[in-house]
């Protein structure tokens, strides 16, 4: 409860916050994570899931690929939780200025979030790999097989898949919010996936908060370290 109340005061004498989360925040939403014991990693599949979730394999083996896809990236019934509502009343309230985030799910702006820097890209979000054209999540749900644009091209998630690279727009507008952070609030991430973790060395603000379960490479700057579920810590602010 001390650490709570100790989040509590940063939050109300801050006026330029920027969260920083990755998958922990969407677990409490019923979406898996890719790393824990139950996660995507420790699932059987003909491929290790990070071998499907590559452009080498999406370009060579289309079909698999979204057979993987549609049973274990679309979580389309998920809800938004109580730190993603928190976030977007923070944002309201004009404490906090911009959500950073590696999950693509969507579930950010579900809950009102309306600066969102989507690292990894939204599974909400397709395109035609021809013509561009943009096509939302049925275009891939209301399809079997490889979905197709009615250009005849080749629809692909707007997702950031291994071997590439992010978007920039996206890398610099999130640089740009934690440089200019008075308080950055990482949640729910092990800050092991890069170039997404190498961002929050940009922040050069005053308070550096961290509530995750488990340990991260950057506990030992933090100015406070919570070790409890986003979520709920959320709900005692």
């Amino acid at each position: 409860m001390e650490n709570t109340e100790k989040l509590s005061e940063i939050v109300k004498s801050s006026h330029n916050i920027v969260f920083f989360g990755g998958a922990g925040v969407s677990t409490e939403s019923g979406i898996p994570d890719f790393r824990s014991v139950d996660g995507l990693y420790s699932q059987q599949w003909d491929y290790p899931p990070e071998t499907i979730l590559s452009h080498t394999f999406f370009m060579e083996k289309t079909e698999e690929f979204y057979r993987f896809y549609r049973a274990k990236m679309l979580c389309l019934d998920a809800k938004p939780n109580t730190a993603h509502i928190k976030l977007a009343e923070l944002e309201k309230e004009g404490r906090l200025s911009a959500v950073v985030t590696q999950n693509i799910d969507g579930l950010h702006q579900a809950a009102g979030s309306k600066t969102v820097y989507e690292l990894h890209g939204s599974v909400l979000r397709n395109y035609c790999t021809k013509c561009r054209k943009f096509h939302d999540v049925h275009a891939i749900i209301d399809s079997q097989g490889v979905p197709k644009c009615e250009c005849g091209g080749v629809i692909k998630p707007d997702v950031v898949l291994y071997e590439e690279s992010l978007d920039d727009a996206t890398v610099n507008g999130a640089v740009r919010a934690i440089a200019s952070a008075d308080t950055l609030i990482i949640g729910g991430t092990s800050l092991n996936v890069y170039p997404a973790a190498g961002l929050i060395r940009y922040f050069k603000g005053n308070n550096l908060v961290i509530i995750n379960m488990s340990p991260t490479q950057m506990d030992k700057n933090a100015d406070l370290l919570i070790c409890d579920r986003i979520g709920e810590v959320f709900s005692r602010i």
